[in-house]
């Protein structure tokens, strides 16, 4: 009876992922994906339970109790913190796969087919420099780390002949599975280069970088299910790490740059003669409540939130501005950069958290046609993808990059702490236009001040 019922529970759960990508896929019906996927991992779960392999439930239980406690709080981290929560659940899922492959060699070796030999060493590979890639990736986004890269001479000769190395030793393990002394060398070149990997990797290109964690998580799981001869950690494998990469293209192609450029290019490092012996160019500022006026005198407003609105906290007075602009008769929209934040879909899932409506988030390709037409463009936190230079400036290292079209708003209101560049380290000319008013201070802050200004003056 179990053996007929365990197929039918993980063909339910790979149905169920498969769906609950689908619906994921869209704004609308992404909760729908979200309930649907963690029905389906329960499945999965309870289908691994039901096997006749497990003697005794003792340590699983153990490591239920184990999983919670540490998965709560981690639940329970603000939504700011979704990109850096992420990071950790791709090192912890990363790593239990490189363990279960470390297991499955111990157990097994050296009567291992090549087959399955090169499944493991892929899972190991991978699942071990996720595990400390993700854990890099995390400093960066928590700025225990610098979120500038890190970087010397040679850096990425050496990088590849880590990778080298453990490819090389992975080949040889292969080939002579009873090499046991190898494969902690092994295991310890591929944590090292994934550090190596993240190191000179800067804050800019964290959305690509943990979406390509997640494909190389996912791929891990996938060779795990090879290994362990388990068709649903293949599906779920693959579909995880399709998923990954697909999104990692889309992420390169909205930065209108390459695979080889985010990871290895060193994106957004300080260059030499920057702001030093640099001419000072005027800009014009203004208080909160001078930014009400501007916005009570609008009929059609654009807000482009960024990443200084997730580090500010800001979203839910971004919705109180939404309100009392919406029951002005305001035309208020979002405009999502693919970019913008620390993770792909970063601000969609903030501004979501502060009940903002779907249909006022417009995706890039649809909202930058109607720039022209707005009254004022509400910058709030916002900086490289909205900069002109990567349109004009072929020296700018953000060239080619697709932009937000603010710049061609009637009025272009930009909120900031401070004058300071975004991640790529450079200028951001459309704080020096004469259509551009700067409101400094702290978003959360300046967005309530306004808010009340504009009640104030109702």
């Amino acid at each position: 009876m179990i053996d007929r019922a365990v197929p039918l529970v993980h063909l339910a759960a790979a149905v169920s992922f498969i769906l609950a990508l689908k619906w994921l896929s869209a704004v609308s019906t992404a909760r729908r994906g979200v309930i649907v996927g963690a029905a389906g991992m329960a499945f999965a779960v309870a289908g691994t339970l039901l096997r006749p392999e497990i003697e005794s439930y003792r340590w699983i239980a153990a490591a239920f109790v184990a999983g919670t406690a540490i998965g709560i709080p981690m639940a329970l981290m603000p939504m700011t913190a979704v990109p850096q929560r992420t990071a950790l659940s791709h090192a912890f899922g990363a790593l239990a796969a490189a363990l279960v492959g470390t297991a499955e060699y111990s157990l097994r070796a050296p009567a291992i087919d090549r087959f399955t030999m090169g499944a493991l060493v892929l899972e190991v590979l991978l699942g071990f420099l996720t595990f400390t890639a993700s854990l890099m990736a995390f400093g960066k986004l928590q700025e225990i780390l610098p979120t500038r890269p890190i970087t010397w001479r040679h850096q990425n000769l050496w990088n590849i002949a880590i990778l080298g190395a453990a490819a090389s030793a992975g080949g040889y393990l292969v080939a002579r599975p009873d090499a046991v002394f190898l494969f902690p060398v092994f295991g310890a070149l591929a944590l090292v280069f994934g550090v190596m990997l993240i190191i000179p990797i800067g804050g800019a290109d964290m959305p690509t970088v943990i979406s390509l964690l997640n494909s190389y998580a996912g791929l891990s799981a996938a060779a795990m299910g090879f290994v362990l001869d388990n068709k649903l950690l293949i599906v779920a494998g693959a579909l995880d790490g399709s998923s990954g990469f697909i999104l990692s293209v889309i992420m390169c192609r909205a930065m209108n740059r390459s695979f080889a450029n985010v990871l290895f290019g060193a994106f957004g490092q300080a260059r030499a003669g920057g702001a030093p012996g640099k001419e000072e160019r005027p800009v014009r500022s203004a208080t909160p409540e001078e930014a009400a006026e501007i916005l009570r005198a609008a009929s059609r407003v654009i807000v482009v939130p960024g990443y200084g609105m997730a580090v500010a906290q800001a979203q839910h007075k971004v919705r109180e501005l939404y309100d009392v602009l919406a029951k002005a008769g305001v035309d208020v929209r979002f405009a999502i950069h693919p970019v913008a934040g620390r993770m792909p879909g970063h601000m969609n899932v903030l501004l979501a958290e502060a009940d903002i409506p779907y249909d006022r988030l417009v995706e890039m390709e649809e909202v930058n046609s109607d720039f022209p037409q707005a009254d004022v463009a509400l910058v709030i936190g916002a900086n490289d993808v909205t900069n002109p230079a990567a349109r004009h400036d072929r020296n700018s290292p953000i060239y080619g990059m697709p932009i937000l079209d603010v710049d061609k708003a009637r009025t272009v209101m930009v909120v900031k702490r401070s004058m300071s560049p975004g991640f790529a380290g450079i200028e951001n000319e459309l704080y020096h236009m004469d259509r551009t008013v700067m409101v400094f201070g702290d978003a959360k802050a300046v967005v309530g001040n306004i808010v009340k200004g504009f009640a104030a003056g109702a």
